[in-house]
C-alpha cells in the first residue's frame, strides 16, 4: 500500500510538472523552454498564475499520498526509507566474489545447471545449485570406497562393470514440495582429474554424461571443498557449523588436554547444527588407550570450544598434525566385507520390517520414495498415533524438519546405514 501511495503521488507531480511546461510553451516559445529549468519555472507560475494554476494545483495533490506513503513506510520499514532518501540504491552493486571456482556448465533433466557449491561430504562429491534447504538442482556422486587425500582421478565409461560410483540427480519444481530424483548406476560416462589445493580445496576437471532418458551433460573446472572445514587466513574457522568443525575442535582439546597428538576419534553422534551449546558422548583412542568422556561444548564470538578449556598449547615437538592413514586409491576397489550378524540392519530391511519393529530403526538414516517422484530422507523417529512414519531432517538454518509419510504412499523405503 506505502508503494502504490508513493507511486500515484510522484506520477501525479510529474504530470502536473509536465501540464505547466506545455502551458509555458503555450504562452511562448522562450518561457516553454526557461520553465524546463526550476528556478523560471518558479517564475513563470508568479507572472502567469491565472494560466499555470491548475497545473500547479495538480502537482500539489500529489503532495499528498507521496506524505501518506512515506510516513507509513517509516512506521514498519525505517532502514528501507533510510536508504531510499540517501540514494544508495544509484549506486551500482559491488559484485561479491564466489566462494567457489565453479565453471560448470551443462543442463540436468533437460534444464541449465549453474552450482554454486562443490564439497565432499563423507564420500559422496556433491554440485548443488540453490542456498535452500532443498537445492533447486543437485548433482552427487556417491563412492564405494572412501576418497584418499592425494589426487582424484577417474574414469568410467558405459561399458565399465564392477563396482563404480553411484550417480544422483536431483531437482525441484516451483510446484513440488520435495525434490525430485534418480540414481544411476551404470551407462554414465564420468572424467574426474581433481588436483589438491592446500588447504582443503579439489580443483580440476569435471565431465559427466548420463544416459540420454536423463537429459543430463555437465562439463568444465571445478573448485571444491574436500571436507566440510572452512578456512581463514589458513586457520580453521571455528565459527563454521559442521560435524568437521566439531571434530577438529575437540581432537585439539583432546592433543592438548593429553599433551599427545595421538588422538584418533570414532564418528561423532549426528547433531543439529546450527547450535549453540552441544552435548557429546566422545569416544577416542588416546596413546592407544580408548576413552570415553562427555563434552559440553559452545559456540561464542570466536567459534565452538570445548568448557572449561584453558589447557596450553602442545610443545613444537608435539604440534605437528597428525594426518589421518587413509588409502589412497585412484579407482575405488572392491573391498571384501566380513559378514557380520546381527549388526548389519540394512539385511532384510523393508518397509513392513519397519513397522513390525519400529524401534530397531529408531534413529537411523532411512530414505523414502514417495508415489509423486519425491525423496524424503533423514533419521527415523519412530511412528505416530496413526501409524505413520515420522523422519527428522536437520535443516540448513535454525531448526529441523519432518517428514510424516503414510505407510501408503511410500514406494520404496532404503535403510542408509548399518
Amino acid at each position: 500500500m506505502d508503494a502504490l501511495l508513493i507511486l500515484g503521488g510522484l506520477l501525479l507531480m510529474l504530470a502536473g510538472f509536465v501540464w505547466l511546461v506545455s502551458r509555458a510553451f503555450g504562452t511562448s516559445l522562450l518561457w516553454g523552454v526557461g520553465s524546463l529549468v526550476p528556478p523560471i519555472t518558479l517564475a513563470y507560475m508568479f507572472c502567469h498564475w491565472h494560466t499555470a494554476r491548475r497545473a500547479v494545483i495538480l502537482a500539489v495533490l500529489g503532495v499528498i499520498p507521496l506524505i501518506v506513503g512515506l510516513s507509513l513506510l517509516a512506521s514498519h520499514d525505517s532502514e528501507r526509507l533510510e536508504a531510499i532518501l540517501s540514494l544508495s540504491w544509484l549506486n551500482p552493486e559491488a559484485r561479491t566474489k564466489p566462494e567457489l571456482d565453479i565453471m560448470v556448465r551443462g543442463e540436468l533433466s533437460g534444464r541449465p545447471f549453474v552450482p554454486q557449491l562443490g564439497e565432499f561430504s563423507g564420500n559422496t562429491l556433491v554440485l548443488r545449485e540453490g542456498k535452500d534447504f532443498f537445492a533447486s538442482q543437485e548433482v552427487s556422486i556417491r563412492f564405494p570406497q572412501p576418497v584418499g587425500e592425494g589426487p582424484l582421478r577417474l574414469d568410467v565409461l558405459p561399458g565399465d562393470a564392477g563396482p563404480l560410483p553411484e550417480i544422483a540427480i536431483n531437482w525441484l519444481r516451483p510446484d513440488q514440495e520435495l525434490p525430485e530424483a534418480r540414481r544411476v548406476a551404470r551407462g554414465y560416462t564420468l572424467h574426474l582429474d581433481l588436483a589438491p589445493v592446500p588447504p582443503n580445496k579439489l580443483v580440476g576437471d569435471f565431465h559427466l554424461v548420463l544416459p540420454p532418458q536423463y537429459q543430463t551433460s555437465l562439463s568444465g573446472k571445478v573448485e571444491i571443498y574436500r571436507n566440510q572445514l572452512r578456512y581463514r587466513d589458513g586457520v580453521v574457522d571455528r565459527r563454521h557449523d559442521s560435524t568437521d568443525t566439531l571434530r577438529h575442535v575437540i581432537q585439539d582439546y583432546l592433543q592438548r588436554r593429553f599433551a599427545t597428538r595421538e588422538v584418533a576419534l570414532e564418528p561423532l553422534a549426528s547433531v543439529a547444527l546450527p547450535a549453540t551449546e552441544l552435548t557429546l558422548e566422545v569416544k577416542a583412542t588416546i596413546a592407544e588407550k580408548p576413552e570415553a568422556l562427555s563434552l559440553a561444548l559452545t559456540k561464542g564470538s570466536l567459534g565452538w570450544a570445548v568448557e572449561g578449556d584453558d589447557y596450553p598449547p602442545l610443545a613444537q615437538s608435539v604440534v605437528a598434525e597428525a594426518k589421518p592413514v587413509v588409502r589412497e586409491t585412484p579407482v575405488p576397489v572392491e573391498k571384501p566385507v566380513t559378514p557380520t550378524v546381527d549388526r548389519d540392519r540394512r539385511k532384510g530391511f523393508s518397509l513392513e520390517a519397519l513397522l513390525a519393529k519400529p524401534d530397531r530403526y529408531r534413529h537411523l538414516l532411512v530414505r523414502a520414495h514417495t508415489e509423486r517422484g519425491g525423496v524424503a530422507d533423514g533419521r527415523f523417529k519412530g511412528l505416530d498415533s496413526s501409524g505413520n512414519l515420522l523422519i527428522r531432517r536437520v535443516l540448513n538454518g535454525p531448526g529441523e524438519a519432518f517428514y510424516n509419510l503414510a505407510p501408503s504412499e511410500i514406494v520404496m523405503l532404503e535403510l542408509m546405514e548399518p
